[in-house]
């Protein structure tokens, strides 16, 4: 894993998803084959493979305590191409630091992540008026897990700390995105653990190796994902959780 510290110019950037994104890291550890934010090697000039390097944003918490008092306030990503909560956070702490100078300021934001790690810093998260964690979470079945996510958290892992979140009253989520086999078990897994569910397919080619090695074709066609993202919706719904299908 090449590590390297970087001096960035700005911090909350503009989102298409919500009115701001923090990234304090740029790559990520955990490696997830199919992930749509492998594009942004096209720009770090890295020639590691996407999981291989990591830089860090080491003024990502000073920057941003400028920034929130010049912008307007909205909502914020945490994060739009990298996780918050990999590996290297339990030394840098950036995303700590960030989200207190957020719940410091009243800003709300979403935590997006496949890391219990999240589970540090839960003190925040409860202080926050308005904080949410979204967990990714594409299957039930581990095996399936490693093959697509190997340095990701263990699939038990991420649902039992959603369980403790929402034991604490914070407010969860989670994202099935991209859909893999062995999703079909996630509504039992995580009902009373969420308040709702995302759903999307494989909207990228990434992990097309992957699945042609390990005979997995068919999870990759259109009628895989139509029959499961039904599948899915009305599961969902039948254990009271909100769902919406993105495709």
């Amino acid at each position: 894993m090449r590590v390297g510290e970087i001096q960035a110019k700005s911090i909350l950037s503009k989102s298409q998803v919500y009115d701001y994104a923090v990234n304090a890291y740029v790559g990520c550890a955990h490696g997830c084959v199919y992930c749509y934010a492998a594009f942004m090697k096209r720009f770090t000039g890295h020639r590691e493979k996407w999981g291989e390097f990591v830089d860090v944003k080491i003024n990502a918490p000073e920057l941003l305590a400028a920034e929130v008092r010049k912008k307007k306030v909205g909502r914020v990503w945490i994060s739009g191409v990298t996780d918050a909560y990999q590996p290297l956070e339990r030394r840098y702490m950036l995303t700590k630091k960030c989200l207190e100078m957020l719940t410091d300021n009243d800003w709300p934001f979403i935590v997006q992540t496949k890391s219990d790690l999240v589970l540090r810093d839960i003190g925040i998260l409860r202080r926050a008026k308005n904080s949410e964690v979204c967990f990714t979470i594409t299957t039930a079945d581990e095996k399936i897990r490693k093959i697509f996510e190997p340095g990701a958290s263990p699939v038990a892992r991420r649902i039992e700390a959603l369980a403790k979140l929402r034991a604490e009253g914070i407010r969860t989520s989670a994202m099935i995105a991209p859909v893999l086999p062995g999703a079909e078990r996630l509504p039992e897994e995580l009902k009373g653990k969420v308040e709702s569910v995302l759903i999307d397919r494989l909207n990228y080619h990434y992990a097309d190796r992957a699945y042609k090695k390990y005979k997995m074709q068919w999870a990759m066609e259109d009628g895989f994902f139509a029959l499961k993202g039904e599948e899915l919706k009305k599961a969902f719904e039948r254990e009271g959780i909100i769902c919406e299908v993105l495709f």
